[in-house]
This record gives C-alpha cells, sequence and structure tokens, in this order.
C-alpha cells in the first residue's frame, strides 16, 4: 500500500518559524530529514519525497471560462503551511503510521522534537471498490 504523507509547519504572527531558527538548529533539522530519507530508502519503504517552497510563492489556480488560468493567492493568513510530503510504500497503516510519528519528531529549535502533525492518506491505486 502506498500512503501521503504530509508535514504541515506552523507560521506565527505570518512569519514561517522555522525562518527564525538559528543556523545550527536549521542544519540540526535538514540533517535529520537527510538520514530519514535515507533510512526510508534503506528499508525499500520510499518512493518519494520533496520539500516545498513556502507558502507565499504558492497560488491557487481554476481554469477560468476561456479555459485560461485564474490564480488567487497568496494567502498569508494562514496558520500552517503544507511544508513538505513523503509517499511510501508499506505493508500496513500502522506502519505508515509509524513512520509519520517518527517524521513528527524532527528536532527543532534547541533540537527539542516539533511532534508536528504528519497528515497520512492512502495513495488510492484505483476507483474505490463498488458496494
Amino acid at each position: 500500500m502506498k500512503y501521503m504523507l504530509m508535514m504541515n509547519a506552523a507560521t506565527k504572527g505570518g512569519d514561517y518559524q522555522i525562518a527564525n531558527w538559528s543556523q545550527k538548529d536549521i542544519q540540526a533539522h535538514i540533517a535529520f530529514m537527510i538520514e530519514f530519507n535515507k533510512k526510508l530508502t534503506a528499508a525499500g519503504e520510499l518512493v518519494s519525497a520533496e520539500g516545498l517552497a513556502w507558502p507565499k510563492q504558492a497560488k491557487l489556480v481554476r481554469a477560468g471560462k476561456d479555459g485560461k488560468p485564474v490564480t488567487d493567492g497568496v494567502f498569508p493568513e494562514t496558520k500552517e503551511f503544507l511544508a513538505g510530503y513523503w509517499i511510501v510504500t508499506v505493508d500496513s497503516p500502522e506502519r505508515a503510521y509509524q513512520i509519520a510519528a517518527e517524521a513528527s519528531a524532527a528536532p527543532g529549535v534547541g533540537g527539542v522534537p516539533l511532534n508536528m502533525p504528519i497528515e497520512v492518506r492512502e495513495v488510492m491505486s484505483g476507483p474505490p471498490p463498488q458496494d
């Protein structure tokens, strides 16, 4: 089964908290993520993982009446934003939850675990079964 694990990061007063961290704390956080991804790769569980650009670079896009893109955004009032994701392939939802919990505990300021929310959703391999 494939699962998408989405890492949500908090903002504070419109600022991205990590932007206010010391260089040492940022480097420790990134080192954790690199090692975490290596561990998942070695276990054969990592399909894909990416960090995402800041929300101020995001746009919400819809098709206009003429089919051309219509954009909206930026949304500075957001309290949380999608900071990155992993797609993993595992044998059970419980394993996906274990991976998410480990990612959640990535180090923050002073090495204190962030315990950030990680949304876990199964990646559908086809349409839902008919009842």
